[in-house]
């Protein structure tokens, strides 16, 4: 079943007037709440570096 693009960009013209865009607030809220994950998953991960570091280096300083 072909649909000419014509046709294509109706439906998806339809389908976007369907689309809830969030508020600015919203947005805001959103957005803020992603720098906060990205910080916490940051010291999360220097956390678990840095404990990954010392056991790798306290068992290869075992065999020196």
């Amino acid at each position: 079943m072909a649909t000419s693009p014509f046709k294509f960009l109706q439906e998806v013209r339809e389908e976007t007037r369907k689309v809830t865009w969030p508020s600015r607030k919203e947005t805001m809220i959103t957005t803020v709440m992603v720098f906060i994950m990205v910080a916490v998953a940051s010291i999360f991960f220097l956390v678990a570096d840095q404990i990954i570091r010392l056991a790798v280096t306290f068992v290869l300083g075992l065999g020196s």
